[in-house]
């Protein structure tokens, strides 16, 4: 059987993708599975053993383009059997019709009748997490979705993790405590940056090493984290927001000890990576689209406002953030890794 998975925008979304992968592998094992999406995506799809090949689309996210879509589709015919859309958009249903993929599926969406010839009324209540509404697309119909519910799992190969060390000149001379500091989603789900700070100087302190991930728009949030410490310790704290590429980053927050991070994509790296992970929560919930790990704990305030899921905070104060001082985090990482620290406020 051939799959073709038209994937989500997100890297948050794409790496819970893979429990989907994981139910079509136990009830097909013989099938094979394609992974239509962004080109960034593609270190995420190769540390993925599921995935057969990534399938890069060269439309950025919200881009109709309708004949860029049907020259792809046409240039898939006869390629698969099956077609599971991870977007609900109307757009996302274009390229497998024009594929003339024989069965389609995913939920019902935006008016996409004729499109997906297996189309499904989603039941939030019944499908609470989005791993939940990925996998149902892997069964039919009313299926019950087998627990327990497998869990994201990234593998990492030693000579790549070796080659980024060595290219960032880093040591693991001493345990790692990676931050991730940054959130594409904007401000509603960013822990402050002088609370992340008080959180490496500690771990430094106690003789670890930092090192801060994210993208270029994150870059300048882990200088900030850099700069509040004093000459001595922030010497200790490598910025790397900005400078790896993804693979990079996959593969040296492989190498931490612990992860701090917010309600972003590289929590769910990290999940996948299995590192002991605190993650911060703020305007979002963990109860949609929670870090998939064992050794994980969540630190939320839960102020009445909160979750809002909005990106700028309607009040202006970003209080579900910025009242959740670094105790709470400490105390959680203290349960995690096995040096407790000290801590005044």
């Amino acid at each position: 059987m051939r799959i073709l998975i038209v994937g989500p925008s997100w890297v948050g979304d794409m790496v819970m993708a893979q429990t989907l992968f994981h139910c079509l592998k136990q009830r097909h094992p013989e099938c094979s599975i394609d992974v239509l999406a962004p080109e960034w995506s593609r270190p995420i799809l190769e540390r993925m053993p599921e995935v057969r090949q990534a399938l890069s689309f060269p439309l950025g996210h919200g881009v109709l383009d309708i004949a860029t879509r049907r020259k792809i589709g046409r240039s898939l015919k006869g390629q698969y059997d099956q077609a599971i859309l991870l977007p609900n958009s109307l757009k996302s249903a274009l390229l497998p019709f024009f594929a003339g993929i024989p069965k389609r599926t995913g939920w019902k969406g935006e008016l996409r009748y004729g499109l997906l010839n297996d189309i499904r009324p989603l039941d939030k209540q019944r499908y609470p997490l989005m791993i939940e509404r990925f996998m149902a697309l892997a069964y039919e119909k009313g299926a019950e979705l087998p627990q327990p519910y497998p869990r994201p799992a990234l593998r990492i190969e030693p000579a790549s993790r070796a080659a980024a060390l060595a290219k960032f000149g880093l040591s693991l001379d001493r345990p790692v405590l990676a931050l991730c500091p940054g959130a594409e989603f904007g401000e509603a789900k960013r822990w402050p940056a002088e609370h992340y700070a008080k959180v490496a100087e500690l771990k430094i302190r106690a003789g670890w090493q930092v090192w801060v991930f994210g993208s270029q728009n994150d870059r300048a949030v882990g200088e900030d984290i850099r700069m509040r410490l004093i000459p001595g310790l922030r010497e200790e704290v490598s910025n790397l927001a900005g400078t790896t590429s993804l693979a990079e980053a996959i593969d040296l927050m492989s190498c931490a000890g612990a992860v701090v991070s917010n309600d972003s994509g590289l929590m769910h790296v990290a999940a996948a990576l299995n590192r002991p992970l605190v993650a911060v929560y703020g305007s979002t919930s963990p109860q949609f689209t929670p870090p998939l790990a064992e050794q994980v704990e969540i630190v939320r305030l839960g102020l009445d406002c909160s979750p809002c899921f909005d990106r700028t905070c309607r009040f202006g104060h970003y209080n579900c953030l910025r009242e959740l001082k670094p105790r709470p985090v400490v105390e959680a990482l203290d349960r995690l890794v096995s040096d407790p620290l000290e801590i005044s406020e």
